[in-house]
């Protein structure tokens, strides 16, 4: 086990986040004593995992009580941890509300479907569906004509989008903006889902034809996903 640990550990760190189809992640999804192995070595160097059913990578995450540590206190505490600017966190959001909030609908639509309603936090051997058949991407004209304008204009939002493709948030493909590794990681759906459905956000969504997901299964201490955007 240690040397799967030790290899698992260390891809980790370097790289991110890994595929949850990878064998490894696959062996701390499902190995419940080498899944308290990971967050124990990880919990010594004051990171925790970061894994959430709906998504299709594992990655890692400082834990709370380190947050003042790396990023510093008052002042010089950052929004976020990524360097990301207020109009970048901006499209962050609108892009994570036309992506994954679909793409969780369609998710809960399926697993009712077959009748699966049993939440298995160390990852069920027949997952919750992923993949380009519940995740769809969209248009970046689409994106920048409905909110270019209020996220810096046309340079701004290039910029933006190639950060957070560069970060990992976003891939680009064909002037398509689809869901990059960790764009459903990262940011706590249980947090802000119900600011957006709720909130003013909700009203340019749905002038746009975006169906929001309304029913959450999976709370954020079952399901393990991040507090906040960035916090890596």
């Amino acid at each position: 086990m240690d040397q799967a640990l030790n290899i698992l550990t260390a891809r980790l760190l370097a790289h991110r986040f890994i595929p949850r189809r990878d064998p490894l992640a696959r062996r701390a999804l499902v190995d419940e004593a080498f899944r308290e192995s990971l967050e124990r070595r990880l919990g010594e160097v004051g990171l925790r995992l970061l894994e959430n059913p709906y998504a299709e990578h594992i990655a890692v995450a400082l834990r709370p009580e380190m947050e003042d540590w790396v990023f510093g206190e008052g002042e010089n505490w950052l929004s976020n941890n990524m360097g990301l600017p207020r109009d970048a966190i901006a499209l962050l959001v609108v892009v994570w509300a036309l992506i994954i909030l679909p793409k969780r609908e369609r998710q809960i639509s399926r697993a009712e479907e077959i009748g699966d309603t049993q939440v298995d936090m160390f990852g069920a051997e027949k997952p919750i569906a992923h993949g380009d058949d519940v995740s769809v991407g969209v248009p970046e004209d689409a994106v920048y004509a409905d909110f270019g304008r209020q996220l810096g204009g046309k340079m701004r939002f290039a910029t933006n989008l190639g950060q957070l493709a560069k970060l990992g948030f976003v891939v680009r493909r064909n002037r398509m903006i689809q869901e990059g590794p960790l764009l459903d990681l990262m940011i706590d759906y249980a947090k802000l889902a119900p600011r957006i459905i709720n909130g003013a956000l909700a009203e340019v969504l749905k002038l746009s034809g975006t169906r929001i997901a309304v029913d959450e299964p999976v709370s954020a201490a079952e399901d393990g996903t991040d507090d906040e955007a960035g916090d890596e």
